[in-house]
Formats: structure tokens, C-alpha cells, sequence
């Protein structure tokens, strides 16, 4: 594998290609480290290692996916979010609106359409978000816990509160522009490169604080178990997410003037995790809102009560049952919308092709819905399983919330590291060196 990297250097084009990439994250992680105009760096810095000792609370997963970013109030603060929330807003849009779902339908011109609408609604968002963050940050709500939570940005004036709003908007934007600069220039898609990084970026100093907070050999044996642990996942989320269930389609022939066409053998590769890290993302991003009208509406009453005690804890059963159910539910609902059996099996009609033993039109999009639903049982399964390990690490480690080998990150790290490396190994097969697979 160390040798296939060094030949990807020793290919010029190769060479650049990855430079360019390596480069635009450096990039990345530099802005993610500017504070925003207004910000009182100090008592940031403050209410950020109070906050780490006691888990980032309802803002975990956006920081997360900010690298550590959002509480730290720099322009890089809302991080990819945005264009993720916009992404999937599009893609369930695009079932629901038939103009979106005839752009989609128009190749590589209607996609130009929706990806220029996907920049302008992330745009859109970015705005609605740096404002609410910079509300909440004001208000004191960021860190609940911290003693100089009022003093986080000294002045409270509109033209403050505007500028904030601007750079964050616009670091957003910069993002979103760095990301397709690695999809057109670099290797790998770019928005998946750079959610890799900020996900990647917080490992070291959770690793680091497990070991300080163990007691078993100075921590080290925490720390070797977690390491252990962190493998044996890798492993196991390596090999769900290429298992792939394959059904065989017979393409018939045809005679066309002179020339036979089609009589080919190929498949239809259907994932077992078909779904990926969305299913993940809903169900986290559902479980906050409770959790959030509690905290901005300020009631002692009974329901409040009753969901800080039961919702916002993650080892509690009922947030236990609640996550995996919905992780369940949405794992199914996404591959409903994302896999149409009916569009497949009218384009293989269309093209005379067939599934072995199966009619083709109806029948075909029934057993296409039959092989779907079962292959999304153990997928959504094993994602609710993997998405409960953070639980698992705060029962067993007394790690808070952001535990480095949590579901989300290892299922995004995994993902991201897989079709990375499968990009590398196609363009050095293009140019006849081994590759990573021997």
C-alpha cells in the first residue's frame, strides 16, 4: 500500500492532483482556527475546555462535523452543515416537485440546475444559521455551564451582530467553493474530503483526554482498549458497507442492420447499507429538537422536566430506544426515495433486459422492492447498532458525548477513506501500476 502511494507521487499528474487536495485541507483547517469579528478569543477558549470535560451538549454533532469549529465561533464556524442539510433537502424535493424531478432527469444539464439551486439554498441556510448561532452565543445558551458565557462577544450592537453574521455566511460559501475545487481539480469528492477532515481532526485530542481520564496504567490501558475497539469497528464497518447484494441481468440481442447488439451478462450491485451516514443524521438531528425548545424557552414545567431527564441524555433508555427506532425508520425511508424499482425495471425493459426466472416490467419492480426491503433490514440494523457505541464508550469509559470512534464519524471516516482510495487505485490501474489491492 506504501509502495502504490509512492508510485501516485511519482506520476506527475497523480502527484498534483493529490498536492492540490492535501493543500486545500490545509486550508481548511487554517480558517477553521480565525476567530469571527467580535469574538472575545479568550473567554472562548475558556468555555471551550469547560465544555470539552462535560461533552459539547446539543451542538456535539455540528461541531463535529465543523472540526471543532462551531463553538469556538470562527468564520469556518457553521462548517459543511449547511451544504449537507441543502443536499438533502434537494434530494427529497426532487421526489416530491416534478420540475426538479424532470431537471434530474435531463442528464448532466438538469444536474448543473439543481446543483446551482443546492448553492443557493445553502447560502440561505448559512444566513439562518449564523444568525441563530450568534443569538445563541449572545444569550449565554452556547455554554450553559460556562462563568464568562455572557462575555463571549462584548459587544452586543446590530452592526456586531451583522458583521458575525457576514463572515460566517461567507466562510460557509468559501467552503462549499473548496469542496468543488477538490471534486474538479483534486481526488475524491470535496465535500466528502472535507467533512473527512473535520471529523479527522478531533480524533487526537479525544484519544489523549480518554488516556488523562483513565486510571489503569496512567490511562494507557483505557487507552490501548479504546484503540482496540476503534479497530475491531473499522473492520466491521469496512466490510458492511461493501457487502452488496448482486442481482444477475440478461441483456437479449438484437439485430440492427448487419451489427448484433446487447446479449451481455451484468448486475445490479444493491448495498446492504444503502442508505449510508443520512439515516444517522435525521434521526441526531431529530432528537435535538426537543432538547433545543427546552433550552430557548426557558420552562421549569413538567414536560421540560420530563425531556432533560429522558431525551437529552444520551445513556437513558428512552433516548436509547427513541435514536435506534428512528435511525430504523429513516434507513428505510431514504432508500424508498433514493431507489425507485419501478424507474429501474422500465429502463431495463427499455433496453431488453431482464432478470433470470423474473418477468420483466411489474414483476421485476416487485422483486427489486422484495431484495430491497430484506438487504435493508440487517443495514439498518447494524447502522442503529454502530450509532449506539457512543453510549456503550459513556457507560464503560465515562467519555462524554464526542467519543472518537463514535457511529456517525467511523461510518463517515470509513466511507470517505474507501471511495478515496478506490479513485487512486483506478487512476493508477489507467496507467498500468500496481495498485493497493495485491
Amino acid at each position: 500500500m506504501f509502495t502504490a502511494f509512492a508510485r501516485a507521487f511519482k506520476t506527475p499528474d497523480l502527484r498534483k492532483k493529490l498536492l492540490f487536495t492535501l493543500g486545500i485541507m490545509v486550508l481548511f483547517r487554517l480558517g477553521a482556527h480565525v476567530p469571527a469579528p467580535g469574538v472575545s478569543f479568550e473567554n472562548v477558549n475558556q468555555c471551550v475546555k469547560e465544555a470539552e470535560s462535560s461533552g459539547a451538549g446539543l451542538f456535539g454533532l455540528v461541531n463535529m462535523f465543523s472540526g471543532g469549529a462551531l463553538l469556538q465561533l470562527t468564520i469556518f464556524a457553521l462548517g459543511i452543515m449547511p451544504y449537507i442539510t441543502a443536499s438533502i433537502i434537494l434530494q427529497l424535493l426532487v421526489v416530491v416537485i416534478p420540475r426538479l424531478e424532470a431537471l434530474k432527469k435531463e442528464g448532466q444539464s438538469g444536474q448543473a440546475k439543481i446543483t446551482q439551486y443546492t448553492r443557493y439554498l445553502t447560502v440561505a441556510l448559512s444566513v439562518l444559521q449564523a444568525t441563530g448561532l450568534v443569538a445563541t452565543a449572545r444569550s449565554g445558551s452556547l455554554f450553559a455551564q460556562c462563568r464568562v458565557r455572557d462575555e463571549i462577544i462584548p459587544d452586543d450592537s446590530i452592526f456586531t451582530t451583522i458583521t458575525m453574521v457576514i463572515a460566517m455566511t461567507a466562510g460557509s460559501a468559501l467552503i462549499m467553493w473548496l469542496g468543488e475545487l477538490i471534486t474538479d481539480r483534486g481526488i475524491g469528492n470535496g465535500m466528502s474530503i472535507l467533512m473527512f477532515v473535520s471529523i479527522a481532526a478531533g480524533f487526537p485530542g479525544s484519544l489523549w483526554a480518554i488516556k488523562q481520564q483513565g486510571s489503569l496504567a496512567d490511562g494507557w490501558i483505557e487507552f490501548g482498549v479504546v484503540i482496540i475497539c476503534g479497530l475491531a469497528m473499522v473492520a466491521l464497518v469496512v466490510f458492511v458497507e461493501q457487502a452488496q447484494r448482486r442481482i444477475p441481468v440478461q441483456y437479449a440481442k438484437r439485430m440492427i442492420g448487419r451489427r448484433s447488439y446487447g446479449g451481455t451478462s451484468t448486475y445490479i450491485p444493491l448495498k446492504v447499507n444503502q442508505a449510508g451516514v443520512i439515516p444517522v443524521i435525521f434521526a441526531s438531528s431529530l432528537l435535538y429538537i426537543p432538547a433545543l425548545i427546552v433550552q430557548f424557552s426557558g420552562s421549569q414545567a413538567g414536560w421540560a422536566d420530563w425531556i432533560n431527564q429522558h431525551l437529552v441524555r444520551g445513556d437513558h433508555p428512552y433516548y436509547i430506544i427513541t435514536y435506534f427506532v428512528l435511525i430504523v425508520f429513516f434507513a428505510f425511508f431514504y432508500v424508498a426515495i433514493s431507489f425507485n424499482p419501478e424507474e429501474v425495471a422500465d429502463n431495463m425493459k427499455k433496453y431488453g433486459g431482464f432478470i433470470p426466472g423474473i418477468r420483466a416490467g411489474r414483476p421485476t419492480a416487485e422483486y427489486l422492492s422484495y431484495v430491497l426491503n430484506r438487504i435493508t433490514w440487517p443495514g439498518s440494523l447494524y447502522l442503529g447498532l454502530i450509532a449506539l457505541v457512543p453510549t456503550v464508550a459513556l457507560v464503560m469509559f465515562n467519555a462524554n458525548q464526542n467519543f472518537p470512534f463514535g457511529g456517525t464519524s467511523i461510518l463517515i471516516i470509513v466511507g470517505v477513506g474507501l471511495e478515496t482510495v478506490k479513485q487512486i487505485e483506478s487512476q493508477l490501474q489507467q496507467r498500468h501500476y500496481e495498485g493497493f489491492l495485491r
